[in-house]
């Protein structure tokens, strides 16, 4: 049995990606622990999650690559922050993918179908 092969643009891997980041639980914290901040520095994401540094810094390294954070080295530690190119990737993209899925309607129909 042949399967078809499904090929993505640049975009739509991109967007996969930073998907894929977004679903672990701990770093979806992660993000919005680092949202709420101007900047970050690792110990302070190891003690908000009180995980193993080693540990947050895979889930660091894993948003950085998907291109939703930023780390700049200041000394002995690094800063991280959210990436605002990043974000406005992700938004526009899912603006863009689920154009109409969002716009106001009517209330439900009694029968409560939507």
């Amino acid at each position: 049995m042949e399967r078809n092969a499904i090929t993505l643009s640049a975009s739509e891997t991109r967007l996969a990606a930073m998907l894929k980041a977004l679903g672990n639980p701990v770093r979806f914290r992660i993000m919005k622990y680092l949202a709420s901040r101007q900047v970050c520095i690792t110990g302070d994401v190891v003690e908000f999650t009180a995980l193993a540094q080693s540990t947050v810094s895979q889930h660091l390294k894993v948003l950085r690559q998907a291109g939703l954070i930023e780390g700049e080295v200041e000394g002995p530690a690094t800063c991280y922050c959210v990436s605002a190119e990043g974000l406005r990737f992700l938004k526009t993209q899912i603006e863009a993918w689920l154009p109409d899925c969002c716009e106001p309607i009517e209330p439900a129909s009694p029968d409560g179908c939507c």
